[in-house]
């Protein structure tokens, strides 16, 4: 049995779907940074040290689309690209996870 086919990206200009891409990659370098979830200080921080780069990402996609004339973030369809993406998932490792004991 097949698993059911991710939902379609929406249309995006080149700039939205380099804002997307880095917010992801951003997203999941915080996850891997997260204090509640991380293991070893290495991996934590060559996820710091790059995540430099991925915030001059999202500044350069940012930039370009205001310099393009694209002045306003269009949220529903970024949200619907983020979950076509499966942001929610990666998402869910910013999170403090809740405590299991009583």
């Amino acid at each position: 049995m097949r698993p059911p086919e991710p939902p379609p990206l929406p249309a995006l200009t080149r700039a939205e779907g380099a804002y997307i891409d880095a917010f992801l990659e951003a997203v999941d370098l915080l996850g891997r940074l997260n204090p509640a979830r991380a293991t070893h200080t290495y991996g934590a921080l060559r996820a710091a040290q790059a995540l430099v780069g991925r915030a001059a990402a999202l500044r350069d996609a940012l930039t370009l689309m205001h310099e393009r004339g694209e002045r306003e973030v269009h949220a529903e369809t970024l949200a619907r690209a983020l979950r076509a993406l499966d942001g929610e998932r990666r998402a869910l490792r910013v999170t403090v996870p809740h405590d299991a004991s009583p």
